[in-house]
């Protein structure tokens, strides 16, 4: 069974910051490329930030500078750090696996809600 479990999320002031955990299990981890999606009510989910097998990282203009995405192979976990969070950020945001590093997910997480207040 595949079991992606997001937790970090929470409420924070302008420019606070949150890290966020997606745990895995039931895959090989260190094989997937994995991404952190974020969605708002009413709106698409984006992806915010995605790192490689090989940690190669990538990020949404919105957030670069701000957030970084890493991975720890042995713990089976990928972190976002998130720095001088704005209202903006507010959203579910929501872990995803992928084999195929090409755009389509193979897995999501349920997602952990991040609420910045101004």
């Amino acid at each position: 069974q595949v079991y992606l479990v997001e937790s970090g999320g929470g409420s924070v002031q302008t420019g606070g910051s949150l890290r966020l955990s997606c745990q895995a299990s039931g895959f090989k981890f260190r094989l997937y490329c994995m991404a952190w999606f974020r969605q708002a009510p009413g709106e698409e989910r984006v992806e915010v930030a995605r790192i490689t097998d090989d940690s190669k990282r990538t990020y949404a203009d919105s957030v670069k500078g701000r957030f970084t995405i890493a991975r720890d192979n042995a713990e089976k976990t990928v972190h976002l750090e998130m720095i001088s969070l704005k209202p903006g950020d507010s959203a579910m945001y929501i872990c995803a696996a992928a084999l195929f590093c090409n755009g389509v997910w193979d897995y999501w997480g349920q997602g952990t809600q991040v609420t910045v207040s101004s």
